[in-house]
């Protein structure tokens, strides 16, 4: 056996014996991990720059590449590699050539803002860029504020992403900050395992910011492991074996035999472990829901701040009657034109709500919406004509919306749209000249005896306060509705009720009159009248608020479609009027979603003149419904209760006055509270030295009057200089003699042996008052009040050595004795 052991060591005393130092154990030697070991020549370079590098960057590879996956759902198509793909390169560059040249993480930084400017336009915003590589003005503010912006986008606006080129900043952002922090651990850190830290960081939050469809999460999760833990060993095995000196060629080839044993050794095993984890999780483990954040966060979008379009029902019934609005390119048979869903009732309106629930929430959509449905979206073309207004007519389910005018480009970033209630709008607002294209999917509506086998399901809508309904609401609905339990049933008693009880009437020339809206009151004196008369507005809402008095979930949806009197011929395009306006109820149906309800009454004007002239509505009746509270005010006939009437119909608005005065005064202590504070502050300070409690402090503090006023005005005194040097740089400065017999006497009385008399110092301050006066009155307006405004003399006195937190405690306190 050999006298060295497997180190390469000699035995213990060998070198006692007077033999040489064996190689590797001579003064200056560095040892490595074991005894008698040495570092190898790579141990003296940078990582960044040995072989094993491109290990780690092999690895960081396929971890981010699986990372990078997870964007596919959400993206729609390949388009997302580029900016992926770049972030994560230009990520690993910059962390590579940090661990080169050894930057500390402040230059790293720097480095990575720079990176992210230069190839941020060419890899995530080519459209903003010169020839796709240059940027541009538009592709520094977008950059800029996709960092900060981006993200909340990302999560509110609706899937695919790719009909958003300028959403691209996340993902490249996201892998270039993962890729460079993963590269900066692996070659820096003594413990690279770690760089799969943020890497698994990475891989939730793709997780979250993308949909509820997956993409293959334990494909990525299973690679991603797999290759931190072979990754890992072989790390390991470095640190173990690469750190010893290797002296022949057959100790290299042995140690190359060695980790690729190894290597190949746990790869097979964790490729085994990986096939039977890949066939057995789906079944062993449950698949729980997918929770992301935009199925959690609430866009902050706010819809109320557009008004409700059913307010202009009969706008459109009436005055717009012949007016074209729009050209509809193609209506698919049985569909609708809708122009909102409304699910909201305050007693003045019905609105849209948007808050979650089945009111569903709006989120921005582009040319493409993500849907699970396999069936191929139809085309359909709008021109717009005589329609205004933010919310967009379209029909069934939305899969895109393209907008094709001078004004697309604000459209596009302005489009929002509520899957569950089929909603959209664009804050850019629609006007006459523009068109778009909608992609849409028009549902089979069921008829009305499947519907009366069918089950209506529960919906969260919000609530309508009590004091909201119509007053007679309540019993109306029970009239209708009898001791029937079955919600269907009741619904459909209901609408029959309405039909059968009214007339169609839009206030046309030879309608009944008819008073628009949709009030609590309106809908109150339309369902108390035996027979009622309104138009599609009144009639749905007092449905739906009939129905939500049942226990039947309702909304009001406010739309076009062709009647009997429309001049729509199938096959052909179909110019929508101002009378082809409806509204209508929707339902939910377990078996068929929301199914709409009609409710319109006849439209039957030969009715009028039948012999029940009971049955006829009254125009005083209808048009006037406020007289029933005149007898109330009448019945009050004493003066002092009409005093008191009009005190309490004019109180005067305290809270008015109280926002009037926040909003000046608020702007004015602002502006004059800093003046007003150093004016209190000299006023206190100059009353603090002429009342001290020593005559001999009252002369000391005369004279710091007068040096302050002096430091005030612009004179620089020297720091420590005694009054008569003071009173020098004065007499000087202002041309003042005097100043000099000023400092003499104070001298005089505060050095002097008998205490000064009040009498001393009234006079000394009143010579102190004449020469600030005279120094005062010698500048012009602007100077003296910076003077009467300045600070200096505060700051002066801040410096004189006490500290800046002492000094600003003890300002305008009284002293015993002024230095």
């Amino acid at each position: 056996m050999s006298d060295e052991n497997t180190r390469g060591n000699l035995p213990a005393g060998a070198h006692a014996q007077g033999s040489q130092p064996p190689y590797g154990t001579g003064p200056g030697y560095r040892t490595g991990t074991g005894r008698g070991t040495t570092r190898r020549k790579e141990a003296e370079q940078p990582r960044a720059l040995t072989r094993f590098a491109l290990v780690d960057l092999g690895a960081l590879a396929v971890m981010l590449g699986a990372v990078a996956v997870g964007f596919g759902p959400v993206w729609g198509s390949l388009g997302y590699l580029l900016p992926t793909a770049g972030g994560a390169l230009v990520g690993l560059a910059v962390a590579w050539l940090g661990a080169w040249r050894r930057f500390p993480a402040v230059v790293v930084t720097a480095l990575a803002v720079v990176a992210y400017v230069l190839f941020g336009g060419a890899l995530a915003l080519p459209h903003t860029t010169i020839a796709g590589v240059v940027p541009t003005l538009d592709t520094l503010r977008e950059l800029m504020l996709g960092s900060v912006q981006g993200w909340k986008q990302f999560i509110t606006t609706s899937p695919p992403m790719r009909s958003f080129p300028d959403l691209g900043v996340v993902p490249f952002l996201l892998m270039l900050v993962v890729a460079l922090v993963a590269g900066t651990i692996a070659w820096r850190a003594k413990h690279a395992v770690w760089a799969v830290v943020p890497v698994i960081v990475a891989l939730v939050g793709v997780i979250l910011l993308g949909t509820v469809d997956e993409a293959m999460p334990i494909v990525q999760g299973l690679v991603i492991a797999i290759t931190a833990l072979l990754w890992g060993a072989v790390r390991v095995m470095e640190a173990r074996v690469g750190t010893h000196s290797i002296t022949t060629e057959a100790s290299r080839e042995a140690t190359r035999r060695l980790r690729w044993h190894r290597v190949r050794t746990g790869a097979t095993i964790l490729g085994a472990a990986a096939l039977v984890a890949g066939f057995t999780a789906p079944i062993l483990m449950p698949h729980p829901d997918r929770s992301v954040l935009r199925e959690t966060v609430v866009p902050p979008f706010d819809i109320h701040q557009f008004t409700s379009p059913l307010v202009a029902f009969r706008h459109y019934a009436k005055d717009a009657r012949e007016e074209e609005l729009f050209t509809v390119s193609e209506l698919p048979e049985g569909a609708r034109v809708r122009l909102a869903t409304l699910d909201e009732y305050d007693g003045v309106v019905f609105d849209a709500a948007g808050d979650g629930g089945d009111t569903g929430v709006y989120t921005r959509v582009g040319e493409e919406i993500a849907t699970k449905s396999d069936v191929t979206p139809t085309p359909i073309d709008v021109t717009v004509a005589g329609y205004s207004g933010v919310w967009v007519p379209e029909i069934g389910d939305l899969t895109g919306v393209e907008w094709l005018g001078a004004n697309a480009e604000a459209q596009t970033d302005g489009t929002y749209y509520n899957p569950l209630t089929s909603t959209a709008l664009t804050t850019a607002g629609i006007r006459s000249g523009d068109t778009y294209r909608l992609k849409v999917l028009v549902p089979a509506t069921p008829d009305e005896d499947a519907l009366k086998k069918a089950t209506i399901r529960k919906a969260d809508l919000p609530e309508t306060e009590a004091s909201a309904l119509p007053a007679g609401l309540p019993g109306k609905t029970g009239q209708f509705t009898g001791d029937k339990t079955d919600p269907v049933e009741k619904l459909f008693l209901l609408r029959d009720a309405l039909q059968n009880s009214g007339f169609l009437s839009s206030g046309l020339d030879g309608q009944p009159p008819s008073r628009p809206g949709h009030s609590a009151d309106r809908v109150d004196t339309l369902i108390e009248q035996e027979k009622m008369v309104g138009d599609d507005e009144q009639f749905a809402v007092a449905l739906a608020l009939m129905a939500r008095q049942a226990g039947i979930p309702a909304r009001v949806v406010m739309g076009f479609y062709p009647d009997k009197d429309s001049k729509f011929e199938e096959g052909e395009p179909w110019t929508v009027v101002g009378s082809d306006v409806h509204a209508w109820v929707e339902v939910p149906f377990k078996e068929y979603g929301w199914v709409p309800i009609d409710t319109v009454p006849d439209e039957n004007p030969q009715i009028q003149p039948e012999p029940k002239s009971e049955q006829v509505p009254k125009p005083p009746v209808l048009q006037d419904p406020e007289p029933p509270d005149e007898p109330d005010k009448a019945k009050a006939g004493s003066v002092e209760d009409d005093e008191k009437d009009d005190t309490e119909n004019d109180p005067f608005d305290w809270g008015l006055l109280g926002l009037i005065l926040l909003a000046v005064g608020i702007p004015l202590l602002v502006i004059a509270g800093p003046i007003i504070a150093i004016l209190a502050y000299k006023a206190r300070r100059r009353t603090a030295r002429r009342t001290a409690d020593l005559p001999a402090d009252r002369i000391s503090g005369g004279w710091h009057e007068v040096v302050d006023v002096v430091t005030d005005i612009g004179t620089s005194l020297p720091r420590g200089a005694t009054r008569r040097e003071s009173a020098g740089v004065i007499a000087g400065a202002h041309q003042v003699p005097s100043t000099l017999t000023l400092a003499h006497r104070a001298d005089a009385s505060v050095f002097g042996r008998g205490e000064p008399t009040q009498a001393d110092v009234e006079s000394f301050w009143a010579e102190v008052d004449e020469l600030v006066g005279g120094l005062r009155s010698n500048l012009s307006t602007r100077r003296r009040v910076g003077a009467a405004l300045s600070l200096r003399s505060v700051w002066a006195r801040v410096g004189g050595g006490r500290g800046i937190l002492a000094a600003l405690g003890g300002l305008g306190s009284r002293r015993t004795k002024e230095n």
